[in-house]
């Protein structure tokens, strides 16, 4: 028997097209209230206009975004607003959730335009539902799922089992195989992939954080993570480095009978290459 804890916050999404559900995941923007504001030697305001305009550039269509987290790197309200600002040309909704670096009061009042919606679940169509959860603690780095969004989430597959569900949140919910980066993950992990198993409609888990490209199975589950818009953690490694792949973004198709299929998309040249020589942020 579910506990309910309380009342879930429900958005629906339509697809323009009833077979697929397209998402675009911009991710880990890490904004200013500064426009000049650089993080690792990177303009987080022109890296990330630069990818709006090139998924703009290449016309790709999606039926809403999600916005996982990491948007502010100073708490400010302004860095919020330039987030908002950036996508304000399109119409398609905007689901957000919290990163370990976001200052919620913030975010919050920021985030209101009529196309960003902070949801608990959002029911996609007839065949899907995506569950947003919040996995900040606040004044730390790592995550950790609540009691409160454990139920959240048991509620949300229990009551709806014929619906494919993609669970998002912010932190990596396991190793991506770097040491020290693997250290700021999910620490609850195992509460986490204890609840997915319990029930068979958990498809895929999609995350930022990492600031790099993560596409693997786990537990009959496809775990995607998105390159950042401004810098990128270098893979596999042990000690803090950062890569020189270019800022990016991820596609998502969720199809009707329950597949996923998803690419990742950078930007071009090199405008936005780190300081390499940095030791940590």
């Amino acid at each position: 028997m579910i506990r309910i804890f309380k009342t879930l916050r429900i958005c629906h999404l339509t697809s323009q097209n009833s077979q697929t559900v397209r998402l675009l995941q911009i991710t880990d923007t890490h904004l200013f209230a500064d426009p000049y504001g650089c993080l690792l030697g990177v303009n987080t305001a022109a890296s990330y206009k630069a990818v709006v305009a090139e998924i703009r550039s290449q016309n790709i269509e999606f039926d809403a975004i999600i916005a996982t987290g990491d948007l502010s790197q100073d708490h400010t309200e302004q860095s919020y607003l330039r987030f908002v600002e950036g996508i304000a040309d399109w119409s398609q909704p905007c689901y957000w959730l919290p990163g370990n670096h976001d200052y919620q009061p913030e975010m919050q009042k920021a985030l209101t335009q009529s196309t960003l919606v902070r949801c608990d679940q959002v029911l996609v169509g007839e065949d899907w539902q995506l569950v947003m959860l919040d996995s900040q603690v606040k004044g730390v780095p790592h995550g950790r799922l609540s009691t409160e969004q454990l139920i959240l989430l048991e509620q949300a597959l229990a009551v709806n089992p014929s619906r494919h569900t993609l669970v998002l949140l912010h932190h990596h919910p396991l190793p991506a195989g770097s040491a020290w980066l693997d250290q700021h993950q999910l620490h609850n992990q195992n509460d986490f992939w204890a609840l997915v198993e319990k029930y068979n409609n958990v498809k895929g888990v999609v995350c930022g954080h990492i600031h790099q490209d993560l596409d693997t199975q786990f537990k009959g589950c496809r775990v995607m993570a998105a390159p950042s818009t401004c810098i990128q953690f270098l893979p596999d490694s042990d000690d803090f480095a950062l890569d020189s792949t270019n800022p990016g973004w991820r596609e998502i198709s969720l199809h009707q009978d329950g597949t996923i299929t998803s690419k990742i998309g950078r930007l071009k040249g090199s405008d936005f290459q780190p300081d390499m020589n940095s030791s940590g942020y």
